[in-house]
């Protein structure tokens, strides 16, 4: 069990993905992006794409792989969000969707690994932005 909040836990990992981001080519261009559909943890720019990148931070050795919070209504919350953010700044870019997994100690919060996930899902033809 773990003395820190699960706020504490997901800040610290994002945290931790922005330091793994920055690291591997990505220039940060915000954290947690709000609208009232939903939020986006980081947009970070890397060549010709604007990344936008779930992050999910667990403790070692979950039951369940932290990707597989990121279900269907959450990646549409996020590619709504995301046409939001694209809208409201007047972008015309490629786009991708991440998923960075942050495995943390459960006593300690320091960082044990991250798994990085290009591409972890896209915009289908069926689904609208709105």
């Amino acid at each position: 069990m773990s003395i820190f909040s699960k706020k504490q836990t997901g800040d610290i990992g994002e945290d931790y993905a922005v330091k793994y981001l920055n690291k591997h080519g990505y220039k940060i261009i915000e954290r947690n992006y709000r609208k009232k559909i939903g939020e986006i943890d980081i947009i970070a720019k890397r060549h010709d794409y604007l990344v936008f990148v779930e992050v999910k931070t667990r403790h070692c050795n979950p039951l369940t792989q932290p990707y597989e919070a990121v279900n269907l209504g959450k990646q549409r919350k996020i590619i709504k969000t995301a046409a939001l953010y694209i809208a409201e700044h007047k972008l015309q870019t490629y786009m991708r969707f991440d998923v960075c997994e942050v495995y943390v100690d459960a006593g300690t919060l320091k960082l044990n690994k991250i798994n990085y996930i290009k591409n972890a899902f896209e915009r289908s033809d069926y689904d609208s932005y709105y």
